[in-house]
């Protein structure tokens, strides 16, 4: 699958799929980002059962403000539906596919309860 572009339009329903989704917040003047680009392109090819999309924060700012993305790039992962990573900074490749390949490895039946256990606690 293809990198897709992910807007406000489109970021609820694309997280919301099952499965992984790897977003990439980037911004036009950038050079990490820039620099990144291409290693999240080639980590794309390698995973084709994994969504990726990239927001640039130029062009979606109320998006990247509800997410309060202070600093790009920025990653997030989600597997269904649940944010288990984000972090600022641009990544090597053989750190950005080890990342994707422990989103993969994740026990969603504990995180789920864990998050249901902190939901629980706030209330």
């Amino acid at each position: 699958m293809a990198t897709q572009t992910i807007t406000v339009d489109n970021f609820q329903g694309t997280i919301d799929k099952p499965g992984i989704v790897v977003l990439d917040f980037w911004g036009t003047r950038c050079m990490p980002c820039r620099t990144f680009a291409p290693i999240f392109e080639q980590v794309s090819q390698d995973n084709l059962d994994v969504v990726f999309g990239k927001i640039c924060t130029d062009e979606q700012p109320e998006l990247a403000q509800a997410l309060e993305i202070r600093a790009v790039p920025t990653l997030m992962v989600f597997r269904d539906g649940i944010l288990v990573f984000r972090d600022e900074g641009a990544l090597p490749k053989k750190a950005f596919a080890q990342l994707v390949d422990e989103a993969r490895k994740l026990d969603m039946d504990k995180v789920k309860s864990e998050v249901e256990a902190a939901v629980a606690k706030e209330n």
